[in-house]
């Protein structure tokens, strides 16, 4: 299984190749599936799922469809509790193929996401070195969605996108490769990006800073802006220690962006971070390491829950908030959000019931609660058995009403792929 949990690192191979109990105010939770995949409409959800403004959720999924290419979909509450997947789009290889990272909505209701391989040949493979794409919402009553690339990577500006996107107040896109650029060996060790919105339509594509494998290697995943315009993210190897780092794009007026590695990790406090950061109102950046740490049960330890502190005089501190052990989760591959009274959630690739999924645990979704005299606490929400799904590769996105939903890649009832062909869930306190 352990194998199986480094996945990730061996789906860039594919795309170049192809393809409980609650504390606090939680006394109880139930997981609910929402929809479980079954190929034609998409399987292997590797993205979360976003809200727009009507209550509807919209994901990617990694591969099935009309192509096998992945698909984007949409899926609509109804007033008795049921939802319905529409499939809002199939890539066919030549415009996008597997779409790993999620999405997000402009204004106007129209979405916007990467995918790993299709587009301009090229990353040593037919695949393509992956898009950005947008999907225009046209008129609900008439069903249509039309998409259109934005951008085809080609190797030096970037390749093999595993990320979703964020937009700028001005409108622009960033994001991240996990492979071009113009260092490290072929085929290179990935990319941040920006495609900059320009009049009629169009877009132009630079290139902020490509990794040198010194200030890390290989962006599993995006970036996040604060409030200043800086940009943060983690590459998910090398680095000083070949654990990953933690690093800041700053920019400077007239002359582009600078990088700074803010942390090289080590692997007592966290190692190769696959998973995004979010900022708290401090300035605090939150993130989670898929392997490290101090938990006892897995080969190179479970991996971690961290969190970066700015000094006053320049530099940062990390203070790891949480190990994981194995039987309260192995692997999150995703990383955190906050709640309203500043508690976290995530979930783990692995781990939980470890009767589960091979012996190795299904994943788990996980609270982490800040304790009154320091440090916090860690409560398995829900354990995943395989028959509601398995292996949750995404973060989490909560309603007003503070439940969870999140997506599986694998699991759920779906019988066109073994073992299943993944779930969306909802976590009800």
């Amino acid at each position: 299984m352990r194998g199986r949990r480094l996945f990730i690192g061996m789906r860039i191979a594919l795309a170049i190749l192809t393809l409980a109990f609650v504390m606090s105010t939680w006394a109880a939770t139930q997981g609910k599936v929402l929809y479980n995949f079954n190929l034609t409409d998409g399987a292997y959800p590797n993205g979360g799922v976003i809200f727009d403004a009507a209550g509807n959720l919209y994901g990617t999924t990694y591969g099935g469809g009309t192509y096998r290419c992945g698909t984007v979909f949409e899926l609509t509450p109804a007033a008795d509790g049921s939802w319905t997947e529409k499939v809002l789009h199939n890539f066919n290889c030549d415009d996008g193929a597997y779409p790993v990272g999620g999405l997000i909505l402009d204004a106007a209701g129209n979405l916007y996401g990467t995918t790993a391989g299709g587009g301009l040949y090229g990353c040593g493979t037919a695949g393509g070195c992956g898009t950005v794409f947008e999907l225009i919402h046209g008129a609900r009553a008439a069903g249509g969605w039309t998409e259109k690339v934005l951008h085809k990577f080609s190797g030096p500006d970037g390749g093999i996108p595993l990320a979703g996107l964020i937009f700028d107040a001005a409108g622009n896109l960033y994001g991240t490769t996990a492979m071009g650029g113009n260092y490290c060996t072929y085929p290179g060790c990935g990319t941040v990006f920006q495609l900059m919105a320009l009049a009629g339509g169009r877009w132009k594509d630079n290139v902020l800073h490509s990794f040198n494998y010194t200030d890390g290697a290989h962006t599993y995943a995006g970036v996040t802006l604060d409030a200043a315009g800086n940009l943060y993210g983690t590459t998910g190897w090398a680095g000083r220690y070949d654990c990953g780092t933690i690093f800041e794009l700053t920019r400077i007026p007239g002359r582009g962006w600078s990088e700074t590695a803010l942390q090289s990790l080590v692997g007592a406090d966290g190692c190769d971070p696959f998973a995004g950061l979010i900022v708290d109102t401090a300035g605090n950046l939150y993130g989670t390491t898929t392997r490290g740490g101090t938990g006892y049960y897995c080969s190179f330890w479970c991996g971690t829950v961290f969190q970066l502190t700015p000094s006053a005089g320049g530099g940062w501190t990390e203070t790891v908030l949480y190990n994981f052990n194995g039987p309260d989760g192995d692997f999150p591959a995703a990383g955190v959000v906050f709640d309203a009274v500043g508690n976290l959630y995530g979930t783990t690739e692995a781990g939980g019931e470890l009767s589960t999924c091979n012996g190795s645990g299904c994943g788990t979704v996980f609270k982490l609660m800040p304790a009154a005299g320091g440090g916090w606490a860690e409560t398995v929400l829900h354990d995943f058995n395989g028959n509601d799904g398995a292996y949750p590769l995404a973060g989490l996105i909560l309603d007003a009403v503070g439940n969870l939903y999140g997506t599986t890649q694998q699991g759920g009832t779906g019988t066109s792929c073994t073992p299943g062909c993944g779930t969306v869930f909802e976590i009800t306190p």
